[in-house]
């Protein structure tokens, strides 16, 4: 027998298989279940069966070449170090201090990393714009990292370059003297930056840099402009204001410093036994948010006659200014004068970000007049590099990129094609350029448009700098390098210019010790600032301002907004501008008071709705200036009538999971010369849309069982207003904890409903996301809910925030139906879940009254994706057919037990934090051991106004309420419950 039988029965080759599968007639149905990215790809550039049998074998061949290559093998010895850094230890979490960049402004950060990975991201308590919380874009930011869709690639002229061949595309075409080179930046504070830019202008004198991003503080700027004659901003200081008075603010949760603001004003908030004052806030507002849900007393206005409100309220007080439409209570508006009159110098006038720089004006003239300047506020020279007035700005860079002016457009940061207003042709114009690139994060609108692309690194990657709110030089330090060696940062892109290949760390650090020539030790200056974060007393000290005695003369001068129905623009309360679409905790995470997930709505009162005679998901039109988009109708309470809200950043397109909301983009409505606040028309359109909305379960329950409120002065009067008396119904005596009594307090008083605890409970214990359509079927994995309560009294609609974990349950109802035991007690008072035992009966989600645990009813988690390289190495990843739940995160107790057995000691109150805990920009949440005389929780637990939820069903839940107070002016108090 020959030789050529065994040569039949070969294994086939690699080349076969290849061709092979190439020549398959489902091949392009095998690439798509396969990679569906490399499907896509493959597909926009039209290639073909052969093409891609040919590019395979081209791949191979060079595959073997590689072999041969020495020229790009790592500089270090490929083996595991054997003298591991002391300060990393197997096991064990190693944070590091950073900080991250919204809106220009630094907030302070601590990335945890297990063995040089980061895992998860909490507020850094030495830093002034965080003091220990977080927000939902800080923690949301390290899924960008991981996230597989991030760009890795330099691409150019459509196809794939290196990076060498940008800088020398870009070296052929950058003009000698500058002529015809601009520079497109978001908006910048970073101390490098500027001092690049400085270095660029002498060396390409001609050379122009523009700041645009589409949530920015123009108005502020402007308002600041009409009041004092220069860019200053102010910073609040609530430690010393007793009333405070919001026009449009939310700053509780919206603007730059909200972490501090929240923090600083809810300490002024604290009730405890004993205690008889509280501060006062007043709201008056366009749009229901956290901030007016936590006010005392909230006026809804549509956003156009909050300038009116104003001008009468600046009257009150001798700014003549003129005088506007008045549609307001005039009882409630004389109580405010009253109370602004009696509290001169501990007082607070805030005006928002989206109110019109007349607005912002009279804030700070009705400030200076009541005396409140350098006591509750101070004006600080504004941190951002050139602060401008952004959309006229950018109109400008516009208009000369059409007239053919501009030649080079570097773009760094930011989406322009995605976020330009609708009567500013950026898209249009940008074809004009002969030489554009876009240093991105993802490859997004602009990178398609533009004829070079640059990966962008995470910050998280690479060093950097920043200016707190309050002006604190902040570092950003990365506890890792770059995943893709391909990527550059911000930083690198202006050294670019001045052929500058020093590392970043390298420029970040010269251009500090130029800074702070004077410190005396720059060396251990520079190590404390990396290790702390943020450099030290580096505020910016209050500036000298004048407030301009044509103030009043000016602002009355400038015309409100005109007639037609309003159109409100406001950041996505989880995607803000746009930026984080890619990211899917954020896309499904409930958005504050309305709870929808995943989709844009038009948000509107019940009046409105009627009017247009439509209900929920009825798609609306609005056009603006002869723009229109459709947007499905939410109907929602302490919305004012005759206007509509919509929130901006959503509508890309970017992938059939991601949004299919491709008309749901408000940018394309949103005119550039009233980006706020527009008159337009609102009408019923055709068709529906079902809003993607996760349902409290508390629903239709009994309020007074759930959550319980009442005044300072019925707090005063009688401390056990929100006692109840449930019988003990126990036959059998309860359980003895000898040792420690894990136990939570919730502070309903403190809570704004951010929902931050929400996502630092996903990131520490590894929460999957389910999607849209599982969420639409009631199936999201959250371990925590944060309920908004609505309550209607006396014409007022209040919201009432309770966060709902899991009660721990002394008697829990969810142990006796488990029939295998997979839910359990400990010693220590903690429901416990086995999930090895977990059969997936869901008797205990049926049996337990809180409705707090979840079942995956699949295996959501796909081990190969890299973005769950974010995952917490000491949390169990759970799988089809398993119930979780709320755990009191057990780990961080164990870690914090073992600590105390090594260190022979107790373990210590407040060594325990849970990541909701840890989140919580306000410190609503307080855990730690009840058995414990004088510890935090025990003591918070023995406060009269102490509650536990359903407390009547006697299951002696582990968490529990201090009742939500107020401090209602007794003058408008009476009258609205006699109303």
């Amino acid at each position: 027998m020959s030789n050529n039988t065994d040569q039949d029965k070969r294994q086939p080759s690699l080349a076969d298989s290849v061709r092979d599968l190439a020549e398959r007639e489902d091949f392009e149905q095998i690439l798509m279940e396969h990679d569906p990215r490399l499907a896509a790809v493959l597909k926009q550039r039209g290639m073909d069966r052969r093409s891609f049998l040919k590019m395979m074998g081209a791949s191979l061949v060079l595959a073997g070449l590689q072999g041969c290559v020495t020229a790009s093998a790592p500089g270090e010895a490929i083996i595991p170090y054997v003298r591991m850094p002391e300060e990393v230890i197997a096991g064990e979490a190693l944070m590091f201090a950073s900080s991250m960049v919204l809106s220009g402004f630094a907030t302070g950060l601590l990335i945890e990393t297990h063995e040089g990975r980061p895992h998860r991201i909490e507020g850094n308590p030495d830093h002034p714009a965080s003091l220990g919380g977080s927000d939902l874009y800080t923690q949301g930011s390290i899924l960008e990292l991981y996230n597989p869709n991030r760009s890795t690639l330099t691409r150019g002229e459509g196809a794939v370059r290196s990076f060498r061949e940008f800088r020398d595309a870009l070296a052929a075409v950058l003009p000698g003297d500058g002529s015809g080179l601009r520079i497109l930046t978001e908006t910048i504070s970073s101390p490098t930056l500027a001092a690049q830019w400085q270095a660029i202008q002498q060396r390409y004198p001609n050379a122009r840099w523009h700041q645009y991003e589409p949530v920015n503080n123009d108005n502020e700027v402007a308002g600041m402009e009409l009041a004092f004659g220069q860019a200053v901003r102010p910073v609040f200081t609530f430690e010393n204001a007793d009333v405070v008075v919001s026009l449009d603010a939310n700053f509780l949760n919206g603007m730059p410093g909200s972490l501090a603001y929240a923090r600083q004003f809810m300490d002024q908030r604290r009730i405890r036994e004993g205690s008889d004052s509280m501060n006062r806030l007043y709201a008056v507002e366009s749009t229901p948010t956290p901030t007016g849900s936590m006010a005392d007393h909230r006026l809804a206005l549509a956003a156009s006659q909050v300038d009116s409100f104003t001008r009468a309220l600046a009257g009150a007080f001798g700014i003549s200014a003129g005088s506007g439409e008045t549609t307001w209570d005039g009882a409630w508006f004389d109580a405010l004068v009253a109370d602004l009159e009696a509290h001169r110098g501990s007082s607070l006038i805030i005006a928002g970000p989206q109110q019109p720089p007349q607005v912002h004006a009279l804030a700070a003239a009705l400030n200076d007049a009541l005396g409140n300047v350098g006591s509750t506020l101070t004006y600080i020279e504004s941190p951002i590099v050139n602060p401008l007035v952004q959309a006229e700005d950018f109109a400008s860079l516009v208009s000369d990129m059409q007239a053919g002016s501009v030649q080079v457009l570097l773009i760094i940061g930011g989406n322009p094609a995605f976020s330009a207003p609708a009567d500013v042709a950026f898209v249009e114009a940008l074809g004009s350029v002969p030489f554009s690139a876009h240093l991105s994060l993802y490859f997004d609108e602009t990178s398609e448009l533009c004829s070079w692309h640059i990966p962008q690194s995470h910050y998280i990657e690479t060093w950097s700098d920043a200016r707190a709110f309050n002006g604190a030089y902040s570092v950003v330090q990365p506890p890792i390098g770059p995943l893709y060696d391909r990527t550059r940062s911000p930083i690198q892109m202006f050294a670019l210019l001045l052929d500058d290949f020093r590392s970043p760390h390298d420029i970040v650090r010269s251009t500090w010790e130029q800074a702070f020539a004077a410190v005396p030790n720059f060396e251990a200056f520079w190590n404390a600032t990396v290790h702390d974060g943020v450099a030290p007393n580096t505020a910016s000290p209050a500036a000298s301002v004048s407030l301009s005695g044509a103030v009043a003369s000016t602002v009355s001068s400038i015309a409100a907004a005109g007639s037609g129905t309003e159109i409100i623009f406001r950041p996505a309360p989880t995607l803000f501008d746009g930026r984080f679409a890619w990211n899917t905790w954020l896309q499904e995470l409930p958005q504050p008071l309305t709870s929808i997930s995943w989709d844009n709505a038009a948000l509107m009162s019940p009046a409105t709705a009627a009017s247009l005679n439509v209900t929920e998901g009825n798609l609306v039109s609005l056009t603006v200036d002869g723009n229109s988009m459709e947007v499905p109708a939410f109907i929602i309470a302490g919305h004012p009538d005759d206007s509509v809200t919509v929130s901006l950043g959503y509508g890309r397109g970017l992938s059939a999971e991601l949004d299919r909301r491709q008309n749901f983009n408000a940018y394309t409505i949103r005119p550039n010369g009233s980006p706020w606040i527009a008159s337009g028309q609102v009408s019923r359109a055709g068709g529906r849309y079902d809003v993607t909305v996760i349902r409290s379960t508390s629903d239709g329950v009994n309020l007074d069982a759930m959550v319980r409120f009442g005044t300072l002065a019925e707090f005063v009067a009688n401390p056990e207003f929100a006692k109840s008396k449930p019988k003990d119904v126990n036959l059998l005596p309860g359980f003895t904890y000898d040792e420690n009594a894990w136990g939570m307090s919730i502070d309903l008083t403190a809570c704004i409903g951010c929902n931050a605890c929400i996502l630092g409970c996903q990131t520490e214990n590894n929460i999957p996301n389910v999607g849209k359509d599982a969420v639409e079927n009631g199936r999201e994995m959250y371990w925590l809910r944060v309920d908004a309560h609505q309550v209607s009294e006396g014409g007022q609609d209040q919201n009432y925030f309770q966060p709902v974990p899991c009660m721990h349950c002394e008697n829990a109802p969810c142990e006796q139906v488990c029939p295998v035991q997979a839910t359990v007690h400990d010693n220590q008072g903690l429901n416990q879940m086995v999930y090895n035992r977990c059969v997936g009966t869901r008797y205990c989600s049926a049996n337990c009254p809180y409705t707090v645990r979840r079942f995956n009813y699949f295996d959501y988690i796909d081990p190969a994706d890299i973005a769950l390289e974010w995952r917490n190495p000491d949390v169990s990843v759970r799988v089809e057919g398993v119930m979780e739940k709320c755990t009191f995160c057990v780990q961080r107790i164990n870690a914090a037990r073992a600590i105390s057995i090594q260190n022979n000691e107790a373990i210590p109150d407040g060594a325990i934090v849970p990541a909701c805990a840890a989140a919580c920009p306000t410190q609503a949440i307080v855990f730690g051991d009840v058995n414990k005389d004088g510890s935090q929780v025990a003591e918070l637990k023995a406060q009269p106004h102490n509650y536990g939820m359903l407390e009547e069903l006697n299951t002696f839940p582990r968490t529990t309420y201090l009742a939500r107070l107020s401090n209602p002016n007794e003058a408008l108090h009476d009258s609205e419950e006699g109303e």
